[in-house]
């Protein structure tokens, strides 16, 4: 019998891609429009993330330009973004809503490699808690006589492999976000 490593390698990926957008998430000086995307807007009597109700732009190296496609949606916009508490000055003028990315001081660059170490970990925890439930159903498999001792060893070696793999990546997203936070 050949193990499957589809429901694993699903799990992989999608613990891949909240890394990612755990990282997208952390505000650097740049600035980044995937920061808005957990901010919910009041709209219509509903809540609506911000792109739902305009469209976002990087204007410059520091700014982000929103242009709600109802312009009276700017003010509950600008609302939502300064109760998320980014750290973004936000202002709205006739053209949309405008926000500025302030300068990092050293003390706050610290503070959000910190906090990006801290993502990572939580998502090599998430990793090891499904490395560990398709080890302990290998061991399962070889105990039922479902797969023989070699095959045992051998799934494992291959779920090592992938394990290795995401960590690796993990490490290349840490490393490219303090990078970022540095410049």
């Amino acid at each position: 019998m050949v193990y499957d490593f589809k429901p694993f390698d699903k799990r992989l990926k999608e613990i891949g891609e909240r890394a990612g957008k755990e990282m997208s998430g952390i505000r650097t000086g740049r600035a980044a429009p995937a920061i808005l995307d957990g901010i919910m807007v009041e709209s219509y009597g509903t809540r609506a993330p911000i792109t739902q109700v305009a469209a976002v732009s990087v204007e410059d190296a520091r700014t982000i330009r929103i242009i709600p496609w109802d312009m009276q949606n700017g003010k509950e916009i600008e609302k939502a973004i300064a109760q998320a508490n980014l750290g973004l000055s936000v202002g709205l003028d006739e053209r949309g809503v405008r926000v500025a990315f302030p300068e990092l001081t050293s003390e706050r660059r610290g503070q959000l490699v910190k906090l990006a170490k801290e993502k990572i970990e939580e998502v090599r925890t998430m990793l090891r808690t499904a490395r560990d439930d398709v080890w302990s159903d290998i061991q399962r498999q070889e105990k039922d006589k479902k797969i023989s001792e070699d095959e045992k060893f051998r799934y494992k070696e291959e779920m090592q492999k992938r394990v290795d793999a995401a960590n690796k990546n993990f490490d290349a997203a840490l490393e490219r976000k303090e990078k970022e936070i540095a410049n």
